[in-house]
């Protein structure tokens, strides 16, 4: 019975801990993973958005910082094959979609695009978190993945 216990004690610690993390996939084919304390650790960002009426209070990080922190570089100024890239963002539930690398690059735009973990002060709930993206000078949510898990560089070219 012991063993049992300590077997799906272990099983679900597991999942939670892969729910937490972020697989993130850069240019040259490189993974990194990054684990919950990894992405707090960064600068945090606050946001107040107006989403289906209501204001709602968003915290996270730049994702920027997230792929920073993976090994993408945003210090030089972004030319040629880096102009024609992309960075896919996947969901749990197979949603993706696109952010031109450019609307990443402080050298390009002052826009703020967040991987957010809080909302109203309080930890995102499973249908939105642990992780998801923020856009907050854009009309339409339909870029504001829920439950992220991976995020991949890609050249469309």
């Amino acid at each position: 019975m012991k063993t049992a216990l300590l077997i799906a004690t272990l099983a679900l610690t597991t999942a939670v801990s892969q729910a937490q993390q972020i697989t993130i996939q850069n240019a040259d084919g490189h993974q990194t993973t990054l684990q919950r304390a990894d992405i707090e650790a960064l600068p945090r960002v606050k946001v107040q958005v107006t989403g289906h009426d209501a204001p709602m209070n968003f915290e996270g990080v730049l994702l920027r910082s997230v792929l920073e922190k993976a090994g993408t570089s945003f210090s030089e100024p972004m030319k040629g094959k880096s102009l024609a890239s992309c960075l896919l963002v996947g969901a749990a539930d197979d949603y993706h979609v696109v952010i031109a690398l450019p609307e990443l690059d402080p050298g390009f735009t002052d826009k703020q695009i967040l991987l957010a973990f809080l909302k109203d002060g309080k930890p995102l709930d499973s249908k939105e978190g642990p992780y998801r993206i923020v856009i907050p000078d854009e009309k339409r949510m339909a870029r504001w993945v829920r439950q992220v898990t991976t995020l991949k560089i890609v050249n469309v070219q």
